[in-house]
């Protein structure tokens, strides 16, 4: 057992809640940083005891662009800056983990300025993958190489070199040795070459004991990724697009079913990042037809299998969408001090806290096996069981409430963790009514030692709801590199008619990536 185990993390885009500028000037450091402190305790306060933060480095602009690996990003302030943030997490119980971009770097970093400057001279030219002094780009360098995602600002490092490794593991080093993290988040981890990601997993056996690697990793055979040669875990993206779009269309077969997928890939052992937002998809909020269920889908996040992650501003229910290919609007700045008293006044923040709570004090949740009660298109029932002790986790997404009769073992009663309400078992058996849109989680009497508020119904006002997006444009004609985002998820569904039905659950597979570079490499797969 590992802390990692027993985590639920809080994930902040520090260059967006801080509001740093878009482009960075690179002139004095201004300590953006220090505004992020009082956060520190609103992550404690609702129950998150890790927190994912990044990008963090020099970098030009959204800070996926690194300049300097060993700089903290100017616009956020000084390497002190940051190691007292972490030191500060560090003392109320938090556990830091940064983002680690180490496919690719941006054009202003040491390396491809050299290649700029000395061209077929440049010792640093086999740094990165097919540089081709006969070819150009498009900030027209006069030669050719290979990018991340379509964008010539993001370079794609040549991870097969050793140099590179070298200095990419004494980053790493380097890391702990200045802010005693925790552990990385390794950036685009799904097209990263799988010999260098065993190097970095080597490094991180030997700096810290249970030092954390996690990657992101869209689609795909998860266990390729998560093993005990590379990464300790990755982001479950299937299982987030199941939770909202298992409540938009009533469908918890939907859920249940990537619940066994991914069960039957990763096994037992292993325990997924789980989300339902973050920096690069629309905000849950946002995302949901009914606002109700936000209840549910956090209930859901909060007890299945992995580890839960909330993205900062979406306990407070904030709406976030993509718009004309713009992601801002998932990272907006926020002040501190407007939501200081969320937790007393927002019901959504509310419930967030009261379920970080349940889930820190209930092991089940943490390591206990899986196994589905009920199952049906509305309501949704199922337990997790460990060291002899059942928790019982039931949903409802529909209008009305609903009456359930569940298995349960010879415990004496029930109580319900969020509404405190009980329940008596009668023949190993218990009967309990789910109210519309709603659910709880319950546990018997004996291992409820928390005390939570009744959760309150979750409505939206009408002057939240926001105008559709336009529409994109779609052109099929053209090579795949020069495809937009749509226009590659198009390309994949029309490879994907050829081979047969296309099922809801493949369209919203595709339809939720939104990563130029995995879309890519996913069209090239087929045949």
């Amino acid at each position: 057992m590992a802390w990692y185990d027993e985590a639920v993390f809080y994930h902040i885009y520090p260059l967006g809640i801080t509001g740093a500028p878009k482009q960075n000037p690179y002139k004095e450091p201004v300590h953006r940083l220090n505004t992020l402190l009082p956060w520190i305790s609103h992550i404690k306060e609702i129950g998150c005891n890790a927190l994912y933060i990044g990008p963090l480095f020099e970098s030009v602009g959204h800070g996926y662009e690194t300049t300097d690996y060993k700089k903290t990003d100017s616009r956020l302030g000084t390497n002190k800056d940051l190691a007292v943030f972490v030191s500060e997490c560090h003392k109320q119980g938090i556990r830091v983990i940064f983002d680690g971009v180490f496919n690719h770097t941006g054009r202003d970093f040491f390396a491809f300025r050299d290649i700029r400057q000395n061209r077929e001279s440049s010792r640093y030219k086999d740094w990165y993958c097919n540089v081709n002094f006969w070819g150009n780009n498009s900030y027209n360098d006069g030669f050719s190489y290979d990018n991340w995602g379509g964008h010539d600002l993001l370079v794609k490092l040549n991870q097969h070199n050793s140099e590179v490794r070298g200095y990419i593991c004494d980053v790493i080093r380097f890391w702990v040795s200045e802010f005693d993290i925790d552990g990385i988040r390794l950036d685009a981890a799904d097209v990263m070459d799988f010999n260098y990601m065993k190097a970095l997993r080597q490094v991180a056996n030997e700096v810290k004991p249970d030092f954390w690697l996690m990657g992101e990793v869209i689609h795909g055979n998860y266990s390729h990724w998560a093993n005990d040669g590379t990464l300790h875990s990755v982001t479950n993206y299937m299982l987030h697009k199941a939770l909202y779009s298992a409540h938009n269309d009533h469908n918890y077969f939907e859920i249940a079913h990537t619940i066994r997928y991914v069960g039957d890939m990763v096994g037992d052992r292993l325990k997924l990042y789980t989300f339902v937002d973050n920096h690069d998809v629309e905000r849950i909020y946002t995302k949901l037809k009914n606002k109700a269920h936000f209840i549910p889908v956090h209930i859901l996040l909060y007890t299945l299998p992995g580890i839960p992650s909330i993205y900062y501003g979406s306990e407070f229910g904030i709406e976030g969408r993509k718009e004309r290919g713009s992601d801002d609007s998932l990272r907006p700045m926020l002040a501190y001090e407007d939501y200081k008293d969320a937790i007393n006044t927002n019901p959504c923040t509310r419930l967030v806290a009261s379920l970080g709570k349940i889930r820190r004090n209930t092991p089940a949740l943490c390591y206990g096996d899986y196994k589905e009660l009920v199952l049906q298109t509305t309501h949704f029932a199922y337990r997790r069981t460990f060291d002899g002790k059942t928790v019982i986790v039931t949903v409802n997404n529909s209008d009305n409430e609903i009456g359930i009769t569940l298995p349960c073992g010879d415990y004496k009663d029930y109580v319900g963790a969020l509404s405190g309400e009980r329940v008596c078992v009668n023949n190993g058996y218990i009967e309990v009514v789910v109210p519309a849109n709603c659910g709880e989680i319950w546990l018997s009497e004996g291992e409820l030692d928390i005390k939570t508020e009744p959760i309150k119904p979750i409505t939206v006002k009408e002057e939240n709801k926001e105008a559709e997006p336009e529409k994109t444009t779609i052109n099929l004609n053209k090579p795949y590199e020069e495809m937009s985002v749509e226009e590659l998820q198009e390309a994949i569904l029309e490879k994907m008619r050829k081979n047969g039905p296309v099922t809801d659950y493949m369209l919203g597979t595709v339809r939720e990536n939104a990563h130029h570079g995995s879309l890519l490499t996913w069209v090239r797969s087929f045949n």
